[in-house]
């Protein structure tokens, strides 16, 4: 009997067709699907299924669903009338009277659609494509335009950052700025998962509503090593998959038109720094990006931690490309709304697109992925003396290493082998990360349950 079994977890066989989106299949990318051995895709499909069909769960640990429901299945199939999913001892929690809930059948088939691209379009004989700023440009827009979230609209889409383990009223403060946001006719995007990623949306949803806008974007952009310990919450509508967090990152500067930032964790702070990186780079020094550090009044401490850190490192420069507003939502919509604005004149003037940002140079070392081993953190360039833009890179790189070691799978497992990962830099930057991540842990920022065990070591 399996443990699912033993534990009595409903679960139930399905089999679903999708309702557009995703109407047909290429026998080579049906056969990818299904193809469970090491270089197949059907691991990660399995895996990124059962995050969607777990929609709602409360843990973070991307290894709990798999334990719970460890003889779970999905089949694609082609057929005549187009693609079939076979779900097999599937989480009930995803049917009602005995059929599969709507928008979750639409996430479900939004994985296929996004990794049956990435196995073909993406694949091992595109690997020099791949190589050039440019052509990782190219593979984020064809990975968008695929799952058809460029739409030629006018600029109205805002970026929501914030962590997944935040207190009870930094996630309501979340919810009242999306309400101001969806006043003002602004859709939301965000990293798809519970908490601060949720709540701008579940605020919206209302707002939008009282206006009457009918043609409404939730978009969640995730990727397979984080959507298994941040499942997508339900009001998602558009969920977009990319192949790693670097092009994940991309796809959010490339596709917002302002971005927010809550009080988060580690996944939050590597944020930050991304952009902030990129905005320091001199061909991006006059171009108009509204960024916006918020949070309740209670919150107030962890954004003064976290603007002294970038101070710090990345100098006053840094600093100047964001603001702070604290325990005002009204406000935070009206100066986003005007930060828009400028992105709308700064694109017609430059007759750049509204729905992809052209215009924004993203260097390569910000575009090439970072395999966080234990050798890989250690040999991170944390000093001062370097251009901000390629500190920040690596200072991203770090928080990045952390974030793996925390909830995805193959990090957890490089921790549990070698032990926490090291982090060597310059004294005062190494005695300011370290007090920046001691406050997470006590703040409980990098957890949702349980105690946490530090997965890295800041050698100061």
């Amino acid at each position: 009997m399996s443990e699912a079994a033993e534990r009595s977890l409903p679960v139930q066989d399905a089999s679903i067709y999708p309702k557009g989106g995703l109407d047909v299949l290429s026998r080579a990318e049906v056969a990818r699907l299904r193809d469970a051995s090491s270089g197949g895709m059907h691991e990660l499909l399995r895996r990124c299924a059962l995050a969607v069909l777990t929609s709602g769960s409360a843990s973070d640990d991307p290894r709990a669903a798999r334990d719970l429901y460890p003889d779970f299945d999905i089949q694609v199939l082609q057929q005549d009338r187009g693609v079939r999913l076979e779900l097999v001892n599937a989480p009930a929690m995803a049917f009602v009277d005995g059929v599969i809930i709507r928008g979750i059948a639409e996430l479900l088939f939004a994985v296929v659609r996004d990794l049956a691209y990435t196995a073909i379009e993406l694949g091992p004989q595109y690997a020099a494509d791949l190589e050039s700023s440019e052509g990782i440009t190219n593979a984020v827009f064809g990975l968008l335009r695929n799952a058809r979230v460029l739409k030629p609209q006018d600029p109205n889409l805002v970026v929501c950052w914030g962590g997944h383990s935040i207190s009870r009223d930094e996630y309501l403060y979340t919810k009242q700025v999306g309400y101001e946001l969806g006043l003002r006719g602004l859709d939301i995007c965000t990293g798809c998962g519970p908490g601060a990623m949720k709540g701008p949306m579940k605020g919206a949803t209302i707002a939008h509503a009282k206006q009457r806008k009918r043609n409404t974007r939730y978009i969640g952009i995730t990727e397979p090593g984080i959507i298994a310990a941040e499942s997508p919450n339900p009001i998602v509508n558009h969920l977009v998959i990319m192949p790693d967090i670097e092009k994940r990152l991309e796809a959010f500067v490339r596709m917002g038109h302002g971005i927010i930032v809550f009080p988060g964790g580690v996944g939050t702070a590597e944020e930050i720094l991304y952009l902030l990186g990129i905005l320091l780079h001199e061909q991006n020094a006059h171009l108009p990006f509204p960024l916006i550090l918020t949070g309740p009044t209670i919150a107030a401490p962890y954004f003064e931690q976290i603007d002294k850190f970038i101070r710090l490192t990345l100098g006053e420069q840094a600093a100047s490309r964001y603001q702070i507003i604290i325990g005002d939502p009204v406000e935070v919509a009206r100066q986003m709304t005007a930060g828009v604005r400028q992105v709308r004149e700064y694109r017609i003037a430059q007759k750049d697109s509204f729905y992809f940002n052209w215009s924004i140079d993203i260097p390569g070392e910000y575009q090439q992925p970072f395999i966080p081993s234990h050798e890989a953190m250690a040999a991170l360039d944390l000093h001062h003396g370097r251009a901000a833009h390629a500190l920040a890179a690596d200072l991203r790189r770090a928080f990045s290493g952390i974030v793996a070691g925390n909830v995805k799978e193959e990090g957890m497992r490089r921790i549990e082998q070698f032990g926490p990962f090291e982090i060597h830099g310059d004294h005062d930057m190494m005695q300011a990360l370290d007090a920046l991540l001691r406050a997470f842990v006590e703040q409980r920022r990098m957890k949702i349950a349980g105690e946490y065990k530090p997965c890295y070591r800041v050698v100061t």
